[in-house]
């Protein structure tokens, strides 16, 4: 039998928690309709590369934060993404995702996000929902406070989430995991759940 507190349920993000990608919206609410649109449109050719296999998943990453939030002082978007977590994120929320949460809770079993996503905005949502630890993707910051437009470290996705999370609860052991995914990305996570759930909560 299980304590409470070596029951572990880690939670992917995007489709998992909410019912899209959460980096899109928050550009839009970064800069408003026009602005972002025009971005985009301007990294069309950034996209098509990512498409042809010419570009991995950290570089368009990095080339998406790098037109949006490039020389932004880190203070500033860290605000916005507190702003978007508390305004926006709750919308994208799926009912039976957070009745799953809601379960573990109360149960006083340990919640973790494991995301892709940015964590300006994933930890304050986070902390309002329970969680105990958020291992995401993190923004370079520059010594003078602003943002580089690149990643600090690996993106948290894949082998990285992996990675991230066996060095935040080191030797699994006793330890008893609930996994929850939607995607490739989620793959080395959920091989080591002893409960893996892969698009479903039951």
């Amino acid at each position: 039998m299980h304590k409470p507190s070596s029951i572990i349920a880690i939670f992917d993000f995007d489709h998992t928690l909410i019912d899209r990608d959460s980096l899109l919206p928050f550009l839009f609410y970064m800069h408003g309709f026009w602005k972002t649109s025009c971005h985009l449109a301007s990294l069309c050719p950034v996209f098509a590369c990512y498409l042809i296999g010419n570009l991995s998943r950290q570089e368009i990453k990095e080339k998406i934060l790098s037109s949006f939030m490039y020389e932004r002082l880190f203070s500033d978007v860290q605000n916005l993404g507190k702003n978007y977590a508390d305004e926006i994120l709750d919308r994208f929320l799926k009912p039976e995702a957070i009745q799953r949460l809601a379960w573990h809770r109360a149960e006083g079993h340990r919640c973790l996000l494991v995301s892709a996503s940015i964590d300006i905005y994933l930890k304050p949502w986070a902390k309002r929902h329970g969680f105990e630890e958020v291992l995401a993707s993190r923004l370079e910051v520059t010594e003078s406070g602003r943002v580089t437009g690149r990643l600090a470290g690996l993106n948290c996705w894949g082998p990285e989430k992996k990675r991230r999370l066996l060095a935040y609860l080191g030797p699994k052991e006793d330890a008893q995991l609930y996994v929850y995914g939607d995607s490739r990305g989620d793959r080395e996570i959920l091989a080591l759940a002893d409960f893996p759930f892969y698009r479903k909560f039951v």
